[in-house]
């Protein structure tokens, strides 16, 4: 197991590009086994998930590729249908969040599949009913396999639906898209996640063939096609990432441009004129509310072109609401503030002037690695699971430095964020859970001045 060491205190400088989305890239990885023909996908990230999921993927039968870096061609011509019944299946299924993906192509494609409960990050419930209730809503059968500990899923003739999700989950919904393309009749879905994420993945799919309208919208109206074909398609840059680099020159005082960040969402795909009129279209910075949400801490943010540029400041303070009391933050579904920036924006203000209540609503874990930072000298009140305040230091007084280990992505990059304001040295172990979704950070943070040495 690695570990990083930090040496905090250190200014960073110059430019840095954001990584293509880590999960835009699960969700158009997994929709590759829709067609057997070619899919090319440029601006992967090299990441753990990622390469993982596209393990499992050659695993399956398919085809892989690399072209250049970061792009790859995937043909699923001829899928493995012994390995998906496999133990192995599913216990790289298992070790891999993002493989509950595979369960909508999979069912569409072969009209059955046995899945494993997946793993990924510990930072509370995430139930999977959503996924699950549209698989029969379109007309399949599921059952649980004691002996297997996994699901038996059969739909040989997915059948178009109407339906309200419970939740607008993000997964849940690309995977109701992807089980719909080739069902027979309409799908509508309500209450769609509608996350830049999922609006690439509509556009992959109307660009293999498939007919979706109400791109960038929570209703989804999807017609079944009986076959798709192959496509190209890049990721969008990766706006957690961005995000992380905000509260990176934010915290340190530095002087920062992010490039190529603040790319608008692009059409929903090539279109037959007969959808153009209605397929939607989800216009609008793929950044969304994340900017703003980092100049309500008193962040100055410039847009340049498409990027951003983080002057350095001394001092930031935090806004009050209008009528003096203190600012809230809290995650809701896409337009609002994406839940895997909140411990980042945690981090960041405790060295802001002022105080703020975060409220981290989706998951019940995700706010248990405060003590880590309290630990360093931050003041912060944990009321429950789900919220804490955080009074700031006004950067009068420096974080200590501490040793922590990751609990998960994003608890591990703010982890990170931390030590690298604190005085002294940090240490953070178990950084396999940053490598999951971002690609050679240390380097990457050490070309621009921070100082991390990465440790067996």
């Amino acid at each position: 197991m690695a570990t990083f060491v930090i040496e905090g205190g250190h200014k960073l400088h110059g430019s840095i590009t954001p990584q293509g989305a880590k999960n835009e890239a699960l969700q158009v990885l997994c929709a590759v086994l829709l067609t057997k023909e070619t899919v090319v996908i440029d601006n992967l990230p090299n990441i753990l998930d990622v390469n993982n999921l596209i393990d499992l993927l050659g695993s399956i039968g398919v085809t892989v590729e690399k072209l250049a870096k970061g792009k790859f061609a995937f043909t699923a011509a001829n899928l493995d249908t012994a390995y998906l019944r496999s133990a192995d299946f599913l216990k790289k299924c298992n070790k891999l969040r993002g493989s509950v993906m595979l369960i909508g192509p999979l069912l569409a494609r072969l009209g059955e599949v046995t899945y494993a409960k997946p793993g990924g990050d510990k930072i509370g419930r995430r139930r999977l009913d959503t996924h699950f209730q549209g698989m029969v809503n379109l007309g399949a059968t599921f059952e649980y396999d004691q002996e297997l500990l996994a699901y038996r899923f059969e739909g040989k003739h997915l059948k178009g639906s109407y339906m309200l999700l419970d939740e607008a989950s993000v997964t849940g919904t690309a995977n109701i898209i992807m089980a719909s393309v080739l069902a027979k009749g309409t799908t509508t879905i309500y209450n769609a996640a509608c996350e830049p994420y999922v609006q690439q993945l509509c556009r992959l799919l109307n660009n293999m063939g498939a007919k979706i309208s109400g791109v960038g919208s929570n209703l989804l109206t999807i017609e079944g096609v009986k076959v798709l074909h192959g496509a190209q398609h890049k990721l969008l840059p990766d706006m957690i990432e961005v995000g992380s680099f905000i509260g990176m020159a934010a915290i340190t005082g530095s002087e920062l441009r992010i490039k190529d960040c603040n790319y608008s969402i692009p059409s929903a795909g090539n279109l037959t004129p007969s959808l153009e009129g209605r397929a939607g279209v989800g216009f609008g910075s793929v950044l969304g509310i994340i900017p703003d949400a980092f100049r309500r801490l008193g962040i100055r943010i410039d847009e340049e072109g498409d990027d951003l540029v983080i002057p350095a400041q001394e001092h930031y303070q935090i806004e009050s609401f209008l009528d003096g009391s203190i600012l809230t933050v809290a995650d809701a579904p896409w337009p609002g503030l994406t839940p895997d920036l909140l411990s980042v924006l945690l981090v960041v203000a405790t060295q802001a002037k002022g105080s703020v209540l975060i409220h981290q609503k989706m998951f019940e874990s995700r706010l248990f690695f405060v003590d880590k930072l309290i630990d360093m000298g931050a003041q912060i009140i944990l009321c429950d699971p789900h919220r804490a305040v955080v009074v700031g230091h006004n950067h009068e007084r420096q974080l200590k430095r501490n040793n922590m280990t990751s609990p998960d992505i994003r608890a591990g990059i703010a982890m990170l964020i931390a030590a690298m304001s604190a005085d002294g040295t940090s240490k953070i172990d178990h950084i396999d859970q940053i490598d999951r979704g971002y690609e050679d950070i240390e380097h990457r943070l050490n070309a621009i001045g921070a100082c991390i040495k990465r440790e067996d």
